[in-house]
């Protein structure tokens, strides 16, 4: 007689399994298994919290600072961590970008502003293991205060700013905490477009979570860098004796002409937000400032929906008086450039490399002294590869980065000056040329083929400007204080106007102005 089935012996009646059903039994044998484990970690969990914690004291969730007490303490910025301070006790203050954990140990990033450090905490004589279940439960974007000794790895940290150091913490308090669901992650807006099989964060996502994105350290860089632009705009003109003057916003008349401005209830009227502060910094040559700059918002109601336009922007103005020829403020704003283009160069190179990081760029080329052209010259170097434009025609988008790349394989250059536009194209305060008034004493600065500055010689002559303004329908009541502005004597002059976040994104070789605009403003977008 067979042995039964529950002796571990098949009898001959009994059939064999099949491989579905092995494959389930082992299935189900592995999840018992792995059940059993977790059971048994849980124990030891529980266990070791019912030990005596001997990291209390050491973390946890600081008390809301409401200025109750000084503290004597000093945090060290995350650039300040370098092997100097190898073997040292300091303690650091920074958002927490990612965590690891495994068994009795964790590794977490801390990021400030455009640095960012690994730090590792594990379980020791003063780390407990609740300590370090606690750094590991912490929320990515918290800010977290962390004591910790610097010590010098065998390796580069590749992925960190900090390649030459690591922090070993022994104290973590959570100053801030962020909420467990992100709209968006830190590292995945951080990593290249082109990266394949990763998260792609869309500009929309972006832009409707700004506060987030522009945590990264790309945009860190960036608007440190365009913050470069500025003090560099201001150090060169500041050499130069030109005064910083602040203009009107709120204006009672289109200052450009034209319908593309943003109407307001002004009272019981209306106004005009300004397009520029043209009209203005004329008005300052005529009081005998002679040389003036301003910084400050610029609008334009143009339903633009481009990679270039905004519908608010930052802008960079200059005017100044010259002596007998406008190419004496053309001279001095190719040398402006030049100045701005190597003070990048050799003062934000960091920036620089940390931007081409996520989007890589060839370096922007310009040339000592600025090629200059003439608008008929353009326009023949266009014809000749084949486009069809008339002498006094303006130069179209496609047209324009056409001609850049005529002009970059012709000079190897990415910055030049087109002078010599057409008047039809230009505002009714631009100074006819005199010889052909088909043409105008006025110039445009390009960089990688698109437009970054118009400017020209205005017309300082009170019955000239009355007939300009004439002849583009512009109502003379609106302006009579402009045009009076001359009557008392006004010398001859000339400046322009300069697009900061356009100048960045092409220095960069970045491919829209959204991304060098702290909160853009388009035809679309109001917010945040």
């Amino acid at each position: 007689m067979a042995d039964s089935a529950e002796n571990g012996v098949v009898s001959e009646e009994t059939p064999a399994l099949s491989k579905k059903a092995l494959k389930k039994q082992q299935k189900e044998a592995e999840k018992a298994a792995k059940k059993a484990a977790r059971k048994k970690e849980g124990e030891e969990d529980g266990a070791a919290e019912s030990e005596a914690d001997c990291s209390e004291g050491c973390y946890g969730d600081f008390p809301l600072i409401q200025s109750k007490e000084k503290v004597a303490r000093k945090l060290y910025k995350l650039n300040e961590l370098t092997p100097a301070l190898k073997d040292q006790k300091i303690w650091v203050r920074a958002r927490l970008q990612t965590s690891r954990s495994k068994g009795k140990q964790c590794f977490f990033v801390l990021r400030q502003q455009k640095w960012t450090v690994q730090a590792l905490i594990c379980v020791g004589d003063k780390v407990s293991k609740q300590m370090v279940k606690f750094t590991a439960g912490i929320n990515k974007e918290s800010i977290i205060d962390v004591e910790a000794f610097v010590r010098v790895v065998d390796q580069k940290v590749e992925s960190c700013s900090q390649q030459d150091v690591e922090l070993h913490a022994e104290q973590v308090w959570v100053v801030s905490s962020a909420s467990p669901r992100l709209p968006l992650l830190v590292e995945d807006a951080a990593r290249p477009e082109t990266a394949e099989g990763f998260a792609t964060v869309h500009q929309d996502t972006r832009l409707d979570n700004r506060i987030i994105d522009i945590r990264t350290t790309t945009n860190q860089a960036i608007f440190r860098l365009e913050a470069g632009v500025v003090k560099l705009f201001r150090e060169f003109l500041d050499q130069k004796n030109f005064v910083d003057v602040n203009t009107p916003k709120i204006i009672s008349a289109a200052s450009e002409g034209g319908a593309n401005v943003f109407k307001v209830t002004y009272f019981k009227g209306e106004a005009f937000l300004a397009q520029s502060p043209q009209l203005y910094k004329q008005m300052c040559i005529c009081g005998d400032f002679e040389k003036v700059y301003t910084i400050g918002a610029v609008f334009r109601a143009e339903d633009s929906n481009t990679h270039r336009h905004l519908t608010e922007f930052v802008g960079l103005d200059l005017e100044m008086a010259f002596n007998y020829h406008y190419h004496e403020v053309v001279d001095l704003i190719a040398e402006m450039f030049v100045y701005i283009f190597k003070g990048l160069r050799d003062r934000y190179q960091e920036e620089i490399q940390t931007i081409n990081k996520q989007y890589p760029a060839e370096p922007f080329k310009f040339l000592e002294p600025s090629l200059r052209l003439e608008f008929r010259e353009a326009v023949q170097m266009l014809r000749e590869v084949g486009v069809e434009m008339a002498d006094t025609e303006d130069l179209s988008t496609p047209n324009e980065k056409l001609l850049g790349k005529l002009v970059k394989a012709k000079y190897d250059t990415d910055f030049y000056i087109l002078d010599k536009f057409p008047l039809a194209v230009r505002p009714f305060y631009t100074m006819p040329d005199p010889e052909d008034n088909k043409w105008s004493n006025s110039y445009d600065f390009f960089m990688r083929g698109e437009e970054i500055m118009s400017g020209a010689q205005r017309v300082h002559d009170p019955d000239m400007l009355t007939a300009r303004a004439k002849e583009h329908g512009i109502k003379l009541d609106t302006i009579q204080a402009y045009i009076d502005s001359f009557r008392y004597g006004a010398p001859p002059h000339a400046g322009g106007g300069i697009g900061l976040e356009r100048v960045t994104m092409l220095y960069l070789g970045l491919d829209n102005v959204r991304k060098t605009s702290l909160f853009p403003r388009d035809p679309k977008r109001l917010t945040p």
